[in-house]
C-alpha cells in the first residue's frame, strides 16, 4: 500500500521479550517510534529460556497451578538449519564465523560454543541475548514486569487517535517478593507474548477418568522420570517425535503397565503415562477489548495478515502468531511493516476492505477442509507471505537459498527422521549461498 508524507512517533507497548518482541522493539525504533517492553522474566529470550522446574499439575489444566513459562526440555535443538532462522541483518551463525562475515574483531558473545548446524535450545538463547545485546535493546525492556490488564481509553478531547491502558506488576527483590502495580497510557500496543505455555490437550473419550499418570510435554524436561515405564505418547509433530527417541532408551518395552487404552481399531495397551505432545493454545488474558479479537478453537481473530485487527487498527497488533514455517525472519518483516504503518510510512486497506479479506481467507480455509485451529499455520504459503511483508515494506523478498533449505529439510525428515540433523554436507552449496548473502547484508 502506498505511503504517507505525513510521519509520526509514537510510544509503543511491546508485550514480550522473546524473538518477537525483541525484533519489534528494533524495528519500532528504527522507525523513530518509542516502544517500552514489558518482560515477565528478568531475561531475554522467551520460550528459550530454559527451567528444569515444571508446573504443579504436569497436564497443565488446573488454572491454580504454578505455571512455568518455557516449555523447552533439555535435549532441544532446532529442527531448522541455523543460516535459515536468523533475522536478516544479523544471522544465526557460529560466533567465528560471524566475524568472518564482518571482517572485524570479534564482539562479546554469550554462545555456548554449540557449532553444530541444528544447535541446542541454549545456543538459540544466546543468539537472542546477543542480538538485543548488539542493537542496544535492554534499556528498553522491564524485567519482571508483567502485563495484567490492556484496554482502549474512551475518546480524549483534541486527540486524532484513542490511547491505550496498560496495567502491570513489579516485581520486587524482596524475599518473600512484591508486586508493585502501575498503570501507563500508550498510543499502541504489539503483542508479543509467544504461544508456547498454555497446554492444548486433544479430546479423547474416557480420557478424564482415565486412573493413570498424565503429562504435557510442556511440563517434561528429561527422560528419567519415565524410567521402566511404559509410554503412550499423543501427538506426531516435532515434539513427538524428539520425545519419543529421548525416551527410547529409559522405557520398559514389553510390559504390562496399570491401566488399558483403546484404540479406534480396537486394538489396546497397557500403558502407565500418557505424554500428551498435542501443542498449545493462544492465551491472551490482559486483553479487555470487548471480544474485538478473540480466540476461538486457536484462531485468532480476527486478523488481517495475522497481525492487525481491522477494528482497532493499527493500535493493536500481534507479531508472532504463525506457526510451521521459518519464523524470525517473519517476525522481522512483520515487525517491520507495524513500524511503517505506525508511523505512517505504511498506509493499511480500510476497515471494511481489510474485513472482506479476512472472511475471504476464513472461507478459502473452510472450503479446502482446514480447521480453524490450523489458522495460523503457513507451512504451504510461508514464503507467499514474507514476500507479501516484503513488498508492503520495501524489503528484498526470499531468497532462493532459504526457500531450498527448508524444502530440504522438510525431505530429510521424512526419509532420515533419526539423522535430519546431523547429515547435511549434500547441502553445503546452500550454506556457501547463505554466507555469501550474509556478506551483502552487513
Amino acid at each position: 500500500m502506498k505511503s504517507s508524507n505525513l510521519m509520526s512517533s509514537k510510544k509503543v507497548g511491546v508485550i514480550g521479550a522473546g524473538a518477537s518482541g525483541l525484533v519489534a522493539s528494533r524495528e519500532l525504533r528504527r522507525e523513530g517510534h518509542v516502544p517500552v517492553v514489558f518482560e515477565r522474566n528478568n531475561n531475554v529470550g522467551g520460550t528459550w529460556i530454559y527451567n528444569p522446574e515444571v508446573e504443579s499439575d504436569p497436564l497443565g489444566v488446573d488454572p491454580s497451578r504454578t505455571i512455568v513459562q518455557s516449555s523447552v526440555y533439555d535435549s532441544l535443538r532446532t529442527n531448522l538449519p541455523r543460516e535459515s532462522m536468523g533475522f536478516r541483518d544479523y544471522p544465526f551463525v557460529v560466533v567465528e564465523e560471524m566475524m568472518m562475515i564482518k571482517d572485524e574483531k570479534k564482539e562479546t558473545s554469550s554462545r555456548t560454543g554449540d557449532n553444530r548446524r541444528f544447535p541446542g535450545h541454549r545456543e538459540v538463547l544466546n543468539y537472542l541475548q546477543d542480538f538485543a545485546n548488539h542493537f542496544e535493546l535492554i534499556e528498553l525492556i522491564r524485567f519482571e514486569t508483567e502485563v495484567i490488564h490492556v484496554s482502549l481509553l474512551d475518546d480524549q478531547e483534541g486527540e486524532k487517535e484513542r490511547k491505550w491502558a496498560v496495567k502491570y506488576k513489579i516485581r520486587s527483590s524482596s524475599s518473600p517478593p512484591t508486586f508493585v502495580v502501575d498503570e501507563e497510557v500508550f498510543d499502541a500496543v504489539v503483542v508479543c507474548n509467544g504461544h508456547y505455555t498454555e497446554p492444548l490437550i486433544a479430546e479423547i473419550p474416557g480420557i478424564d477418568t482415565w486412573p493413570g499418570k498424565q503429562i504435557h510435554s510442556h511440563n517434561y524436561r528429561v527422560p528419567d522420570p519415565f524410567r521402566d515405564q511404559v509410554v503412550l505418547l499423543v501427538g506426531n509433530s516435532s515434539s513427538g517425535e524428539d520425545l519419543s527417541r529421548d525416551i527410547a532408551g529409559v522405557v520398559k518395552k514389553n510390559a504390562l503397565g496399570d491401566d488399558t487404552i483403546v484404540f479406534q481399531d480396537g486394538s489396546s495397551v497397557l500403558v502407565d503415562v500418557i505424554l500428551h505432545c498435542t501443542g498449545y493454545k493462544y492465551t491472551f488474558p490482559f486483553l479487555e477489548i470487548n471480544n474485538t479479537v478473540t480466540v476461538d478453537d486457536n484462531r485468532v481473530g480476527p486478523l488481517y495478515k495475522h497481525v492487525f485487527s481491522p477494528l482497532l487498527a493499527p493500535g493493536l497488533s500481534f507479531i508472532g502468531l504463525i506457526w510451521k514455517g521459518i519464523p524470525y525472519p517473519i517476525f522481522e518483516l512483520q515487525s517491520r511493516w507495524v513500524a511503517g504503518v505506525l508511523s505512517g510510512r505504511i498506509l493499511l486497506p480500510s476497515q471494511e476492505v481489510m474485513m472482506l479479506e479476512v472472511e475471504d481467507f476464513y472461507l478459502k480455509l473452510e472450503a479446502a477442509g482446514v480447521p480453524k485451529r490450523y489458522t495460523h499455520n503457513t507451512f504451504d504459503y510461508q514464503f507467499e507471505y514474507s514476500d507479501w511483508l516484503a513488498g508492503e515494506c520495501g524489503f528484498p523478498l526470499s531468497e532462493e537459498w532459504r526457500k531450498q533449505m527448508f524444502e530440504a529439510v522438510v525431505k530429510k525428515r521424512i526419509t532420515h527422521l533419526e539423522a535430519y540433523r546431523d547429515e547435511w554436507e549434500d547441502y553445503n552449496h546452500l550454506i556457501m549461498q547463505a554466507h555469501e548473502d550474509f556478506r551483502n547484508y552487513l
